[in-house]
């Protein structure tokens, strides 16, 4: 399980710009959109890159249980996302 160690407001509120760091290094937020509707949560998914190397990174997360639910996918090639497991983010 990945460690939120900081949170500056709810992960539901990023918005482009914004800072994301994962296991300490700073990423920017791209954008924010909804994956899919479960009905009683969402599937949200935050679209984060770091602009030192312009790698990108999708934050995925269920709205109803973001603390147990929190995943990060690297962009690898053009369009395959593969986990990766850091210990820690924060917002």
């Amino acid at each position: 399980m990945i460690e939120i160690k900081k949170k500056s407001k709810p992960i539901g509120g990023l918005k482009e710009g914004d800072s994301f760091f994962i296991n300490g290094k700073e990423m920017k937020v791209d954008k924010q959109f909804l994956l899919q509707d479960h009905g009683d949560m969402k599937e949200m998914v935050v679209e984060i890159f770091n602009p030192e190397n312009d790698r990108e990174y999708q934050v995925r997360y269920f709205d109803d249980q973001i603390e147990s639910s929190i995943e990060i996918y690297e962009l690898q090639g053009e369009i395959q996302y593969v986990i990766r497991e850091p210990k820690d983010v924060a917002w």
